[in-house]
């Protein structure tokens, strides 16, 4: 079987380590960057279009997959459809409630709610007519069968090599030190990060350090820059800064409104911090509560503070954690683990 990667930008890097480990395992496989091979309506491109699809008949003719995995609703697998070849879709946000949103907010006016249109057109096409849908974790698979209820899912857990994931020279930080690295590019993800100044006004001596940027960071800052323990590091060089940065936090604290399967989770877990994260989407998935760090529920700040107070004062309990966290992480997302269960998923449902 020959397998077609047609992958993100903001995905590029994981889906390398994908394929380089799918071809180990014998399956040729091939990726390339979908935005290079396929574009149409609502891209303002126009001048591209032709050009690109033509691209992607080579591409198929030469390569000649059994099979196509993409990992965003885009034209690369609408093009797929139209050659009739397999398509499988990797699906790593909560598609619909982020549609909602955007249509409520940032697409809301002429012409943005034309092209939010475009692209919602695509994407259900894609969803209706793939062979199968891949969600990130077993909350989005739930929220995937009340959508497209009719169509096969099977669970597609990211992989992450753990090799890259080690102590370096940290930067240079006050301790003690609380780390996230999240984006700030949707609301209803971003906001729950506002109940940290509770925390800060209610522990000064400890400090909070965010990095990562979007179009919600002004909001952020507005709010908690005030406070002299609230720090903002803007968005971090992946992966090297971001291995320095948690090199160096005493603990990890993933405030969400919701996330699926954050891999900045498992990569403070990959490098012995214990963590702490909202219970929420698939948060719980990611870590194990009370053996790698806590869940604490959303909106409660109280919990916060009690579960950062309970890690700063007890040494060899964060160290267990930490310990605890890198074997969860390199025994259950490792690639060779997501990608042999990926096999299995092939041929279950992909006729050779």
């Amino acid at each position: 079987m020959k397998l077609l990667i047609g992958g993100s930008s903001t995905f590029m890097f994981h889906l390398q380590d994908f394929t380089k480990k799918l071809n180990e395992l014998g399956l040729e496989t091939k990726l390339v960057f979908d935005a290079d091979y396929a574009d149409g309506f609502p891209s303002r491109k126009i001048s591209t279009w032709f050009r690109k699809n033509k691209k992607f008949n080579k591409l198929i003719e030469d390569f000649k997959p059994d099979a196509i995995f993409i990992d965003r609703e885009k034209h690369f697998g609408i093009e797929t459809l139209k050659k009739n070849i397999p398509l499988i879709v990797l699906l790593r946000g909560h598609y619909w409630s982020e549609l909602e949103w955007y249509k409520k907010t940032i697409y809301k006016k002429f012409p943005k709610n034309i092209a939010i249109w475009g692209w919602d057109r695509i994407a259900s096409k894609i969803f209706q007519e793939a062979e199968i849908i891949l969600p990130i974790c077993k909350y989005l698979q739930k929220v995937t069968k009340e959508y497209v209820p009719n169509k096969k899912t099977d669970i597609f857990f990211e992989g992450i090599d753990s090799s890259r994931w080690y102590n370096v020279d940290g930067m240079k930080l006050k301790h003690p030190c609380i780390g996230l690295v999240q984006r700030a590019n949707w609301w209803g993800k971003t906001s729950e990060m506002l109940i940290l100044k509770q925390v800060l006004e209610k522990m000064p001596d400890v400090n909070f350090y965010w990095a990562g940027d979007g179009p919600f960071r002004k909001k952020i800052l507005e709010e908690l820059g005030s406070c002299k323990n609230f720090h903002w590091l803007g968005k971090l060089e992946y992966p090297d800064k971001v291995r320095e940065f948690l090199s160096e936090i005493d603990i990890y604290a993933l405030i969400t409104g919701m996330d699926l399967a954050a891999l900045s989770l498992k990569e403070a877990q990959l490098m012995k911090k214990p963590v702490i994260a909202t219970d929420v989407g698939g948060n719980p998935e990611m870590m194990k509560d009370g053996i790698t760090g806590y869940l604490v529920k959303k909106g409660n700040h109280e919990e916060i503070i009690e579960k950062i107070s309970l890690l700063l004062n007890d040494k060899k309990l964060s160290q267990n954690m930490g310990d605890a966290g890198r074997n969860f992480i390199e025994e259950t997302y490792s690639w060779e683990v997501i990608t042999k269960n990926f096999i299995r998923i092939l041929d279950e449902n992909i006729k050779k």
